[in-house]
């Protein structure tokens, strides 16, 4: 079997499973790359496998360095939604022959990772302080 190219590969996944954009792709291979370079920081295994929660966990770390509060936002321009469409989207490769997985692998991994709101909104809410009355003032 020949190998397709990774572009080449979206287009064929896209054509028969369309909910997720070519650039949420992009973003998932790209989010891997950081994840692994994380963990290579971290003194862990050079090229270990990562595991469901582990690529998760690195795709929400790159998400907000590269989007901030747009986030989830962006993700959900891409039809990414949940930790669970990563899931698909990484079996969809996987399927393809772009990624691999190993026997562990399940795309059950990805259930429960993160709530998008408490993930990529919350970190950026400003907490509203309780305005101070002009009698605190004087009396301090």
């Amino acid at each position: 079997m020949q190998k397709i190219g990774f572009n080449e590969a979206v287009a064929i996944i896209i054509k028969n499973d369309p909910r997720y954009d070519s650039e949420g792709y992009a973003f998932l291979r790209n989010g891997l790359d950081f994840t692994m370079r994380q963990n290579k920081k971290q003194k862990e295994e050079p090229g270990r496998h990562v595991s469901g929660q582990e690529l998760l966990d690195g795709l929400r770390q790159y998400a907000l360095k590269e989007f901030g509060p747009m986030a989830r936002t962006v993700l959900e321009y891409w039809g990414i939604r949940s930790g669970e469409d990563f899931g698909t989207m990484v079996f969809n490769l996987i399927e393809v022959g772009v990624f691999g997985k190993t026997e562990q692998d399940s795309i059950e991994d990805f259930k429960g990772g993160y709530d998008f709101y408490e993930a990529f909104e919350k970190p950026f809410k400003v907490e509203k302080k309780a305005p101070s009355s002009p009698q605190a003032k004087t009396l301090a």
